[in-house]
């Protein structure tokens, strides 16, 4: 069966409904809080931030726990926690009414590059520079078996299954930058930490990783620019989405299963309709490189950062509706969620560099 390719089209550039400024630096991850007011960002300046996202301004203090470089946050399923991962090997567990820290994991030897909850909310894996994948209970603090290394890899990417029977990894061979350097996602066994199958097709690094609700599909970002899905039941590929001109950084699924987007350091966002694979719209220009990409609750908001320091949210029911797509805004799904499934993303410390030398070898932060 041949492979579908898909391309995007050219059209009027679109702009950003609200922007977040305050960050010192890159602004690297973004998600959107319970309740439909709020959104956090985390940044290399070392902070967290909360967010009004009708105003665009900042809420209370900054959220820290010492100084080192934030590079991914998640929200558990209940919405009563955020798990962050940092340069510094930690993983963070905050409480979301206090904004303080409530247990840390400093076992990774390298910065983390991804964090994701199980669905359940009982365990959170993380994936490092130091090549390894570890489970944690989040109730007693504990690593679950023992760190998964995938040899020869740098982790920039983690994400359970729906049914959280497996894991997916995306990373990076040593050395990079050569004809050798090839890219691979492993499937990992959640229980026993065994390899159950490698996915190969990527050309370099794979940046980010997210499965479909429905457990039938997984979805990758990669440094050769393309976005590609997987059959979870054949592990066979099954789509190749291109257009984007550099790196992809994030990706993530809107709440109704229908909508996928993507960032990338090419500096843009981009939509793409899950039931043709084909792009929705122009893409969503930014100052700077685009490093993450989150849907709200309702899907109608996109909230996206950037290296030029801020965040920005886009009205993507506007977009949907002025592409004559509406019914990718209707809610297809059995069980609500707080959140949509947001992505793992974002590179971290691969081959001793940091998040922020590997962007540099792209582009420049602003």
């Amino acid at each position: 069966m041949s492979l579908s390719r898909v391309k995007r089209k050219e059209a009027p550039a679109i702009t950003p409904c609200q922007k977040f400024q305050g960050h010192t630096d890159c602004v690297y991850g973004a998600m959107h809080l319970p309740g439909g007011q709020r959104i956090m960002t985390c940044s290399w300046d070392g902070s967290l931030r909360v967010w009004n996202l009708k105003s665009g301004k900042q809420i209370r203090d900054d959220w820290r726990d010492g100084e080192s470089e934030v590079s991914t946050i998640a929200l558990s399923p209940d919405g009563k926690k955020v798990v962050s991962g940092s340069e510094d090997g930690g993983v963070r567990l905050w409480d979301i009414d206090s904004g303080k820290v409530s247990r840390r994991w400093m076992g990774h030897t390298n910065g983390v590059a991804s964090v994701c909850w199980s669905r359940d909310g009982q365990r959170v894996l993380s994936g490092s520079g130091d090549g390894t994948a570890r489970q944690q209970d989040v109730e007693t603090g504990q690593i679950i078996l023992s760190p998964i290394k995938a040899a020869g890899h740098t982790l920039w990417a983690v994400v359970y299954s729906p049914d959280m029977t497996l894991f997916a990894t995306g990373g990076g061979e040593r050395p990079p930058n050569t004809e050798d350097n090839k890219s691979a996602i492993k499937i990992w066994n959640a229980k026993t930490g065994k390899l159950v199958t490698t996915l190969e097709g990527h050309t370099h690094w794979v940046q980010c990783l997210v499965w479909t609700p429905d457990g039938k599909t997984l979805i990758s970002g990669s440094y050769d620019d393309s976005i590609r899905t997987w059959n979870t039941s054949t592990w066979k590929q099954i789509a190749l989405l291109e257009g984007h001109t550099s790196a992809i950084t994030s990706i993530a699924i809107s709440p109704n299963d229908c909508i996928l987007a993507s960032a990338s350091l090419d500096g843009t966002a981009q939509l793409w309709n899950l039931d043709d694979n084909q792009p929705i719209a122009s893409p969503l220009q930014h100052p700077a490189l685009a490093c993450s990409v989150s849907f709200s609750a309702d899907g109608k908001l996109l909230a996206t950062c950037c290296a030029d320091k801020n965040a920005y949210t886009w009205d993507i029911s506007v977009i949907v509706k002025e592409a004559g797509l509406d019914e990718l805004l209707l809610d297809k799904r059995d069980e609500p969620s707080v959140l949509a499934a947001d992505a793992t993303r974002r590179p971290v410390q691969p081959f001793d560099l940091s998040v922020r030398d590997t962007l540099m070898l792209s582009s420049r932060c602003i």
